[in-house]
Parts: structure tokens; sequence; C-alpha cells
């Protein structure tokens, strides 16, 4: 039984909410305030929260940057009734996983929650806790040695070239925009271009052995790239 976070401050959202999830087969608390919320997420017994954006206290904006910070790395949707590009910028880049405005169908929304909790149970399977290594194909990438392994043997990246394929694979399933690689990878100060990251892609695919068909390291066009971990399991 998946265990449901809904923090949201409108009894008639969370009411609706509370009973389609546990009529669903879900376990559901809820809180109706950001400090309260966020106190609660940071148990980490959660296995999906659902966050609204205008919160008395403090805004979900904000409650989801604190859960990420603190390590909490279970999955959020956030919703608002607010529906623009700018806010579902924001909320993906605060480290949400999925966004829905309001008013939404509830099918709709269960469907959203089972995708992202198919992809975060795919992708929790494919860490191993023992050497935090997170395993795609016949790679391991180890975070605890800095390496990547293909069928145990290492495959020599720089730093920039591990940097980047780490943080495409732990954020496996998201696309990650190129102004967000630049700021992760190279940093906020560095004068790097969208061509830097087309080229060290090109490198990593080619060490991966897919510069012809990529695998892994898949192209959005229009936004920048996405990790697929579930590639040739």
């Amino acid at each position: 039984m998946y265990k449901v976070l809904i923090i949201e401050d409108e009894p008639g959202v969370y009411m609706t909410l509370e009973d389609r999830l546990i009529s669903e087969g879900y376990q559901v608390t809820v809180k109706e305030d950001g400090i309260s919320g966020e106190t609660e997420a940071k148990k980490g017994i959660y296995d999906l929260i659902l966050l609204d954006v205008m919160l008395p206290g403090r805004d979900g904006f904000k409650v989801c940057e604190n859960l990420r910070d603190f390590g909490i790395s279970s999955p959020i949707i956030m919703l608002t009734a607010r529906n623009t590009d700018l806010d579902t910028i924001i909320g993906l880049r605060q480290g949400a996983d999925d966004y829905i405005s309001k008013p939404f169908e509830m099918s709709i929304l269960l469907a959203r929650m089972e995708a992202v909790l198919r992809r975060y149970s795919i992708t929790e399977k494919k860490i191993n806790p023992q050497t935090n290594s997170i395993i795609f194909g016949n790679f391991e990438l180890n975070r605890d040695r800095g390496i990547l392994l293909k069928n145990g043997v290492e495959i020599q990246l720089n730093a920039q070239e591990y940097r980047l394929l780490e943080f495409l694979a732990i954020n496996t399933g998201k696309v990650m925009d190129r102004n967000d690689i630049l700021d992760v990878v190279w940093g906020y100060d560095n004068e790097s271009t969208s061509r830097t990251i087309d080229v060290h892609i090109a490198k990593l695919r080619h060490k991966l052995g897919e510069s012809e068909i990529p695998k892994h390291i898949i192209t959005v066009r229009g936004r920048g790239y996405r990790f697929d971990i579930t590639q040739n399991q």
C-alpha cells in the first residue's frame, strides 16, 4: 500500500482527494499548511507527496526546495490553481516530478500518480545501496568511487563527463533543460554554452557505445536531455 501525503489547505480539495485515494487503496495523511506539511514529509515515510503551491505558512515552492535539500527523494506532484508556464518551470526546478493545474480530473491525477510511482520504483530498484551505484544495462555508475563500469571494467571519464552522467542518471526519467545542466554541472558563473553540453553528451554516448542510436541519454528536442534507465534491462 502506497503512503501519500497531501499538503493542501482547501478542505473541498483535500477531502475529495483523501476519500478517492483511500478508495483506490492508498494510505493518506493530510496537512493543511506548508510548515506542518514540510515537517511531516521530512519523516521520509511517504511514497508520494501531493503539494499545493498556495499554502499558509510556507508556499509549496519553498517546501519542495527544502525537502529536496533535506534529502527527501519521494516523488512530488505540485497542485495549483495558477496555470502559467512560469509556475511550472519554478516547480520543476525546485525538484517537483510533475505539475497539475486545478481544477483537474481525478482520473488524470491518478494516472499521473501511477506514472510517477512506477518511474520512481524502477529507479529505486536500479540503485545498489551497498555501493551507492546506479545500474543501467551492462553499466554501473559507482557514486562512492566516482567511476563508470561496464561489465565490471572501468570506462575512463573525465571529471565533467562523470558529473554530467551522474546528474542525468540521478534524475532518471526527468527532462533536464540545458540551463539546469549548465548550472549544476559547470556552475553558475561558468561561461560554457549549450554547445559544450552537446559535445560532452556526444562523448558520453560514444563511451557508452550508443553514438548511432542513443539508448540511455535521450535528446528531447527544444528542451534538453532525459536519462532512461530502463533501456535494455
